[in-house]
């Protein structure tokens, strides 16, 4: 209920469409041709709504910020396979929504990455961030994005995620008001293939073991013993999954 009233207050739009657009971009379906970008590209966003000045003023009065980064960034949509043409996007981790524009100029209308599973962007560093279903530490299904890091038969994923702390008035004049802040955090899923699920990775051997087929886990145990390593970090994982990957 709280996270609603946050977002009802943050996100404050006001519905717009694109008068035109320029460029092209790839028809979905068919081995090649090109139709008008606005057409197709809505096939790919959902409505989204200006924000208002009001709420960019509420957000320069905060501490931190819901974007894992502020500015837009150029990245490349892909519907399936198929290359779909560039955009400029930045991701709201705690709404989990990526907005996007098609041209990166102040004022420009901002649309809303529809939420399909078919769509995959990927930024500057190479990586697809995707629209997915997964499994947290709890136990609980949740959907949103995630961004791949290690693909292969055990693929690792990232989830970035936010949370909303209100700030707090002053109790008197010696103590300094906390302002009202966002914190980012990251958290990290594995697929295994043929499994069919994507779990969020807790940093133990044990629990991480759980994670994989059981006629895998007695020599990815060995493994670790063999090696030294105690899974403590992303980097400890990657150097695991390396290891599966390729035995």
């Amino acid at each position: 209920m709280m996270k609603h009233l946050i977002l009802s207050i943050l996100m404050l739009y006001s519905f717009s469409t694109y008068a035109q657009a320029t460029g092209q971009i790839m028809a979905y379906g068919s081995a090649g041709g090109s139709v008008n970008s606005l057409g197709q590209l809505e096939t790919l966003m959902g409505p989204i709504a200006e924000r208002a000045s009001r709420t960019e003023d509420m957000l320069e009065n905060m501490s931190g910020s819901p974007y894992t980064s502020n500015a837009f960034q150029l990245g490349t949509l892909y519907y399936k396979e198929e290359n779909s043409g560039k955009i400029y996007y930045r991701y709201n981790s705690y709404n989990e929504e990526i907005e996007i524009k098609k041209n990166n100029l102040e004022g420009e209308p901002l649309q809303s990455l529809s939420r399909d599973k078919n769509i995959s962007l990927v930024g500057a560093t190479g990586k697809a961030l995707r629209f997915s279903t997964f499994i947290d530490r709890k136990g609980l299904t949740q959907n949103g994005y995630l961004t791949l890091l290690v693909d292969g038969d055990y693929a690792l994923y990232l989830r970035n995620t936010a949370k909303f702390t209100e700030g707090q008035k002053a109790p008197n004049s010696f103590v300094k008001a906390t302002p009202p802040k966002f914190s980012q955090y990251e958290e990290y899923y594995l697929e295994v293939k043929g499994l069919k699920r994507v779990d969020e990775v807790q940093f133990k051997n044990k629990k991480f073991l759980k994670l994989l087929p059981a006629d895998v886990q007695e020599r990815t145990s060995i493994y670790l013993k063999e090696e030294g390593i105690k899974i403590k970090d992303v980097d400890d994982v990657k150097k695991v999954l390396a290891y599966l990957n390729t035995n």
